[in-house]
């Protein structure tokens, strides 16, 4: 896909305005500030813009989330959890148990120790086999265990936590999310579609539904409570410019297909702070033109059947 550079962005923008040379530092600065909120409005007009269009690309399931610990345990235990794997017998765990590590710590782990009492550790060592099968090399530091008389055969059904020390009081709720924020992932800007399987291959693949809230998309109908991933098609997070000095220089890259529309855009509401609203309407309508145009492209691509076909946007998205 085509690119062009910030400064020529800035070239051609000084020029429709008519100054004959660079405009002063008090205007240039004005000018970058329409220029994001333009490549912001050109970005939320279509779900597929295909420069920012992920297909089917594999992100960790979250099923836990544990909250409530604090410097007097461990605040690392406060974050998203996957299933990792069924516990090999041995000193540490009860064989053929559940295991479950984070996210954002994939060394803090919930297990079921010989005891048969949950555990939340951190710094755990551990090894999963091809065939998933979890191999721990020391406990860790047991931060919470369950301390039910009864013990529970899952994780949400435990009613109390006994911290290692304070008073800290575990909190744990059950979800199925893709988080829009993964480290080592390009961030989730809009949610198009999920599939269980990769999508869009020869064979199909069961398709999820579900729905956004803030954390990420939550998935209604999940197949198999040890699935560790779904495959997303997404749209990426939108990332404004972040030019401040020597604009007319700059190399920054532009989109292509947005080139022309933030350019006039601009123009136009450079026109509307000098109060010239007619002028300024005019080109606002030559602003749009050239997006239609390249929203008119999306629409004749053949994914527009596949990927297009059902997808989650700022106006959309409470509906699910």
């Amino acid at each position: 896909m085509q690119t062009r550079t910030y400064g020529d962005l800035f070239k051609i923008t000084s020029a429709l305005i008519g100054t004959g040379g660079e405009l002063d530092v008090s205007e240039q600065d004005q000018v970058s500030h329409f220029i994001n909120r333009r490549f912001q409005q050109a970005f939320d007009e279509s779900p597929v813009w295909p420069r920012y269009l992920v297909s089917s690309e594999e992100r960790l399931l979250a099923l836990y989330k544990l909250s409530g610990a604090t410097s007097a345990t461990n605040t690392l235990v406060n974050q998203n959890y996957r299933f990792l794997g069924l516990a090999e017998p041995d000193t540490v765990s009860i064989g053929g148990t559940k295991v479950y590590n984070g996210l954002t710590t994939n060394d803090a782990l919930i297990y079921k120790n010989t005891g048969n009492a949950w555990v939340v550790a951190t710094n755990v060592t551990n090894s999963v086999s091809a065939a998933g099968i979890v191999t721990f090399g020391d406990a860790g530091t047991v931060q919470f265990t369950e301390a039910d008389t009864v013990k529970n055969d899952s994780v949400e059904a435990v009613t109390t936590w006994t911290p290692r020390a304070g008073s800290d009081i575990l909190k744990v709720s059950i979800q199925n999310l893709i988080p829009y924020v993964h480290e080592g992932f390009t961030s989730i800007g809009d949610f198009n579609r999920i599939h269980r399987k990769r999508a869009f291959m020869n064979d199909s693949s069961m398709e999820y539904e579900f729905f956004v809230d803030f954390n990420g998309a939550n998935i209604l109908n999940i197949a198999n409570s040890t699935d560790t991933s779904a495959f997303v098609s997404y749209k990426q997070q939108f990332t404004p410019f972040t030019v401040t000095t020597d604009y007319y220089n700059s190399v920054v890259e532009v989109p292509g297909e947005f080139f022309n529309y933030i350019a006039h855009s601009v123009y136009a509401d450079f026109l509307r702070v000098q109060n010239r609203q007619e002028q300024a309407l005019a080109e606002e309508q030559v602003a749009q033109t050239y997006l239609a145009l390249e929203l008119e492209k999306i629409d004749i691509r053949s994914n527009n059947n596949t990927i297009n076909k059902r997808f989650s946007t700022y106006v959309n998205r409470q509906a699910r």
